[in-house]
């Protein structure tokens, strides 16, 4: 099977038609899907037509969706929608995160004079919550491939700095709860990785962390000058490719294909 894969799209549905387009995603006859690897929504303008585009791959049974942290955002918006409205949402995580932009393009309500109940009813009623998000599923595996949004489950040991979390393998992962695969939406897989957090005889597909970082962070263990200009291309190293372009700040959005 051929897998065009991408992440973090957040509501970028024409920077994410480019990608696939590029990589000649609409023009191939073999058999192939669409993997998004979690943050399909968010930040972006362009919510409504994600929200139809995947929809429409789902009927065709050609769509791979793995829960994001930002599934999880408009999940909790939701589930405390009478304390994040009466917070004043424009005060929540949920503002600075997109998802309120989400909530609005998707329902057309006004977030700060329309009655909060009538919102999350509408919001509910959507495609996105109804159809796409009860699709999502914390990894997709193949042979030799295990995606991925943040990285595998694994037990973090937390620091004052999220770069300088330690993390420590969990080797029945595959087997965790519910709060072990939320924290794992969280993580910096390309951090988690480098201290050992892997799976032999795989390569662990990602998003979640601007891939910027791993090329970064290479450049610092090899003594090189990092220089002015982000390098948003996915970060391929032994047992990882990590994908999220940071579409927001690049008009990127990563798109790789893989055959297993």
């Amino acid at each position: 099977m051929r897998y065009y894969v991408v992440s973090d799209v957040h509501s970028f549905y024409t920077e994410m038609i480019k990608a696939l387009t590029e990589k000649g995603y609409f023009e191939d006859k073999e058999p192939h899907k669409l993997i998004i690897c979690g943050d399909m929504f968010d930040r972006g303008s362009e919510s409504v037509e994600m929200q139809k585009f995947i929809m429409e791959l789902l009927e065709k049974d050609e769509a791979i969706l793995i829960r994001g942290n930002h599934e999880e955002l408009i999940l909790s918006l939701i589930n405390n929608a009478e304390y994040n409205f009466g917070y004043g949402i424009e005060y929540t995580h949920h503002w600075s995160n997109g998802t309120v932009r989400t909530v609005t393009d998707l329902t057309g309500m006004d977030v700060f004079n329309d009655d909060y109940k009538d919102i999350i009813n509408k919001l509910c009623a959507t495609p996105y919550i109804k159809d796409i998000i009860p699709k999502t599923i914390n990894y997709f595996e193949t042979e030799h491939y295990i995606f991925v949004h943040g990285w595998i489950p694994c037990t973090r040991l937390k620091t004052w700095s999220p770069y300088n979390h330690k993390y420590i393998p969990i080797e029945n992962w595959r087997e965790v709860g519910d709060s072990q695969w939320y924290e794992a939406r969280w993580i910096n897989g390309m951090l988690a990785h480098s201290q050992g957090v892997k799976e032999n005889g795989k390569t662990i597909v990602c998003g979640h962390w601007h891939s910027y970082w791993g090329h970064i962070n290479r450049k610092e263990e090899n003594g090189e000058e990092i220089g002015e200009e982000l390098n948003y291309e996915p970060y391929y190293d032994d047992g990882i490719i990590a994908i999220d372009g940071c579409t927001v700040s690049s008009g990127i959005v990563n798109c790789i294909v893989i055959e297993d």
